[in-house]
């Protein structure tokens, strides 16, 4: 091994463990405050300069996608198994508190999934593959006459916003406070017997709209 071999290897070392440790803090950081969170909160909780952050990672979606893809996959898992389920109803069910735990656990994950807006076409493609599951879960349940008839796809990031706000407003008195309006939300999708009219379903755009309007986006606070 020649000096100069020797000299640079400590330092690939060094900048690899550099970067580990800027993810798991990326990890933590966004799942206590959301995508809106800073490089500088990253850097700080990682104890290196910002400046090692932006070296490594140079736009704040780069280091989201490295942080939370895997646990956005888990949400396209989750939709494979909801399809896989005894019923309709009962795929639905699974997906919905297994998403509400995830969401309720951390901040970025829920940004994410529900479709913050960070232009970041990789996000888009996860969630792209997770909403036909979920509709052909949706009409399954709606075919067995287990789901109320007027629900469609297009309610559900809605409902988990709701429920996930809960979860981060709560958390410090009541962990498991989000679980009581999950099960109210699920009572309510049920077909049983007479429901009151819910009204113009959401379109897409309604959606897309809507979420821009409540999420926060990963430009904020740079």
């Amino acid at each position: 091994m020649t000096d100069i071999e020797h000299e640079h290897r400590p330092l690939r070392r060094d900048a690899e463990l550099n970067r580990q440790r800027i993810i798991e803090a990326a990890r933590e950081v966004f799942a206590a405050r959301g995508v809106a969170a800073t490089f500088d909160d990253v850097a700080h909780r990682a104890g290196v300069g910002i400046g090692t952050v932006y070296r490594r990672f140079p736009t704040k979606e780069a280091l989201l996608e490295v942080a939370l893809d895997e646990q956005l996959e888990q949400h396209v898992r989750l939709a494979e198994e909801a399809l896989r389920a005894p019923t309709g109803w009962d795929g639905l069910v699974a997906f919905l508190r297994e998403t509400a735990r995830l969401h309720a656990a951390d901040r970025g994950l829920r940004d994410l999934a529900l479709g913050a807006e960070i232009g970041a076409r990789h996000f888009e493609q996860v969630r792209d593959r997770v909403v036909p599951l979920i509709g052909a879960v949706i009409d399954r349940a709606r075919a067995e006459g287990s789901l109320r008839p007027d629900v469609t796809v297009e309610d559900l990031p809605l409902l988990m916003m709701m429920v996930s706000e809960v979860a981060h407003h709560s958390h410090a008195v009541r962990p498991d406070a989000y679980g009581r309006y999950l099960q109210v939300i699920l009572d309510g999708l049920r077909r049983t017997g007479e429901t009151g009219e819910l009204g113009r379903p959401l379109s897409p755009e309604d959606v897309d709209a809507l979420i821009r309007n409540w999420l926060p986006s990963a430009q904020q606070r740079r």
